[in-house]
């Protein structure tokens, strides 16, 4: 851990709850609203979800799965996320979901007209905006808590 936790405190409860509330307990809301409410399916959220951790490293975050519905992606999605490029596991709406991830989070400024294209032939407006703060949500705060070395004991929202 790379912050004190006082002696009995829960670190993620105390960081996100208790240290700075005004902005812990909103951006806390904000996550979990991005489970609760995404409209995007399974494994379109977890492709993206998952190129984001794997990139951000959360230990938690690469071992979670998000479940809807007693619903989870496949034991060796996280296998095929790596391999966005190349698995015949997706398709093409689940390719550029992982696709958008890594370059939202790595190569932003690189969006081009031909991506563009891409996504608007695939995604509706509303659906781009919703996974961008998806993507937003989970850069932010997966960040946050392997650079604060709170990724070895959080729990995801649902757990």
């Amino acid at each position: 851990m790379n912050i004190d936790i006082p002696e009995g405190k829960d670190p993620v409860a105390y960081v996100w709850g208790e240290m700075v509330p005004e902005i812990g307990i909103p951006a806390s809301k904000f996550s979990r609203s991005v489970y609760a409410n995404s409209t995007l399916d399974l494994r379109e959220f977890e492709a993206a979800r998952l190129r984001i951790a794997q990139i951000n490293g959360c230990i938690v975050c690469m071992d979670w799965r998000t479940e809807r519905d007693g619903q989870k992606v496949e034991d060796d999605f996280f296998e095929s996320v790596e391999n966005w490029r190349t698995t015949d596991a997706f398709g093409d709406r689940v390719r550029l979901a992982a696709e958008y991830a890594e370059r939202y989070a790595l190569d932003h400024h690189n969006l081009d007209d031909e991506f563009w294209a891409r996504m608007s032939a695939r995604y509706s407006q509303a659906e781009i905006v919703e996974l961008s703060m998806c993507l937003g949500s989970w850069i932010a705060f997966g960040r946050l808590n392997h650079v604060l070395g709170l990724d070895t004991v959080c729990a995801l929202p649902g757990s």
